[in-house]
């Protein structure tokens, strides 16, 4: 089955989705899917490109870039530049290169129904949650809601659009929210995922608060601190304006090009246009037009902020799968701690955020979560997979939220190591997710009698490969960390490669060997890998691992 990886996207979570493409090719199972990789270009192109491609560290890196200095996305460059170098790949040409659509994207129109529709209506099937799952799963105020309908759970909100907060009293606005909500509190953008558009307003500070909000608005002023007049502008630095375009390029921390000056509706692509627009205005005097301040805006910004009171209590994430009969099965939670918000950076770029599999709390508590995971994947009408977040307060309640329906693939996305304690190593996990969507979008009762046949010669593979297994090569590792993540990372080599089935092995001493099961290889460490071979395995893992035992026999 040739299987078409889309990576990249319009949305801001286009370098997740870059690093998820280069996972998804790297450990596809060769010897039942061949990879096409498809790149979605930030205009929502569709390009072909080969896997050097994917080697770049990350996405900027590999675009064509102008002769500016700035490195930008191809939004700033002139639609002809990537045109001169990748070839379109319309819609309607999709079943000439491959049978399936593997959705490595996140965010708006890749993972709200967008994409999902575009496919259906060519008759291409996708991976992950269908129109309905994907279009809930988007929307962070309407998650609230239909949670709370599900379960009953209670939780403080509230909501502001962007023309009542411009015309409201800031410092009323932030007493009653405080009042209503207390402190800290949560301000996220809701149609954003990876925790991008996420603050923590900690203390009773107006100025802090509305630069929160300014920054889920993906809305900003001149300067950092606050709006600002054209006059101040002025008195940047050569460097420190560069510096200051430069950042509004990020998409995790930025509001990004294109942007509009909103006092004027002109939108600027490019950050040297940018900074020359800037020193137009500030020479042609226009401080003088509305109090001096300028107003940007991403082309893309958000028309509404949801405000959250804050949880207190233990943070966790847990992916849900399921079953031929559509039974859901919440796989062992992962708690985040040591880390004071799990936000875009402690997500991606801090190394100081620890996780733990099943959450340090009782076996009961344990359940409970995965009880309310899997209701609500089903409630919410989800499909194929999800990963849900949520609390466990010092009360014993489980709150919701953030239902994930493309999560994270990086080979440590927590969604993987979940999949792994159940015995599902990375390319067993990537089958499971091609086979289930196939599964499920035979359910909508779209080209049946195509995805039935696609169904069932996948799985007279698997059967086949059941009958006659492949030969086992053993990966041997000494005591060292280096070893260990070199072992790895030839394991998940040869498990997608097809050609042997591979086992790791432990070489601690010359009297002492352990061969490593699929669960313990995302411990990060040789001391995290002796520590757990030395002690008993958590009864929630067992207890999971047997629950899910007719899922995971079909792929191992």
């Amino acid at each position: 089955m040739k299987i078409g990886i889309f990576f990249g996207g319009p949305a801001r979570e286009r370098e997740v989705s870059y690093a998820g493409g280069r996972t998804a090719l790297a450990n596809l199972d060769k010897g039942l899917f061949e990879p096409v990789l498809v790149f979605v270009d930030g205009r929502g192109r569709f390009r072909l490109v080969t896997p050097d491609f994917l080697q770049s560290p990350s996405l900027r890196d590999i675009l064509p870039q102008d002769n500016s200095g700035f490195s930008v996305y191809d939004e700033s460059l002139d639609a002809d530049v990537l045109n001169a170098t990748l070839a379109e790949l319309r819609p309607e040409q999709f079943r000439d290169h491959f049978d399936l659509a593997f959705l490595a994207m996140h965010g708006p129109d890749c993972e709200d129904g967008a994409i999902q529709g575009l496919l259906e209506w060519y008759k291409m099937p996708y991976t992950g949650p269908g129109l309905a799952g994907s279009a809930v799963g988007i929307n962070k105020i309407l998650q609230n809601g239909l949670i709370a309908l599900a379960n009953g759970q209670q939780k403080k909100t509230a909501t502001i659009s962007r023309d009542a907060y411009e015309k409201t009293d800031k410092a009323q606005f932030f007493q009653s929210l405080t009042e209503h909500l207390g402190l800290p509190i949560v301000v996220k953008a809701p149609h954003q995922g990876s925790s991008i558009g996420v603050v923590i307003v900690r203390e009773a500070d107006l100025a802090q608060f509305c630069r929160a909000v300014e920054q889920c608005f993906f809305t900003m002023s001149i300067q950092p601190d606050g709006w600002s007049k054209l006059s101040e502008w002025a008195d940047l630095s050569s460097d420190d304006k560069w510096e200051l375009a430069q950042q509004m390029v990020s998409l995790d921390s930025g509001i990004s090009f294109p942007v509009v000056i909103e006092q004027t509706g002109e939108v600027i692509k490019h950050p040297t246009d940018f900074i020359a627009k800037l020193d137009a205005l500030t020479k042609q005097g226009s401080q003088a037009q509305n109090g001096g301040v300028i107003s940007l805006a991403s082309i893309n910004a958000e028309d509404e902020v949801l405000f959250e009171e804050f949880i207190s209590g233990q943070e966790f994430s847990c992916g849900v799968i399921q079953d031929d009969n559509q039974v859901a099965i919440a796989l062992p939670p992962t708690e985040i701690y040591n880390v004071t918000s799990f936000d875009f950076a402690s997500k991606y770029k801090l190394s100081t955020t620890k996780k733990r599999i099943p959450v340090e709390t009782s076996l009961e508590n344990n359940r409970k979560i995965q009880l309310a995971v899997a209701e609500i994947f089903t409630r919410l009408g989800i499909n194929v997979y999800s990963r849900i977040d949520g609390f466990l307060t010092p009360a014993g309640d489980v709150l919701l939220h953030d239902p994930n329906t493309i999560p994270g693939m990086s080979p440590a996305s927590l969604i993987f190591k979940q999949m792994a304690e159940i015995g599902l190593n990375l390319a067993n996990s990537l089958t499971y997710l091609i086979r289930q969507s196939l599964r499920e979008r035979i359910r909508t009762g779209k080209d049946t009698f195509h995805l039935k046949h696609l169904l069932a010669d996948l799985d007279a593979q698997l059967a086949s490969r059941k009958a006659n297994p492949l030969p086992e090569r053993v990966v041997s590792f000494g005591a060292s960390d280096e070893e260990f993540i070199a072992a790895k990372q030839q394991y998940n080599e040869l498990a997608a490669s097809a050609v042997v089935r591979p086992s790791l092995m432990y070489i601690k001493s010359k009297l002492e060997a352990h061969e490593i099961p699929v669960n313990l290889l995302f411990k990060d460490t040789i001391d995290e890998l002796e520590t757990a071979l030395s002690q008993p395995r958590h009864p929630l893992l067992v207890e999971t691992t047997e629950q899910a035992r007719h899922i995971t026999e079909q792929y191992v």
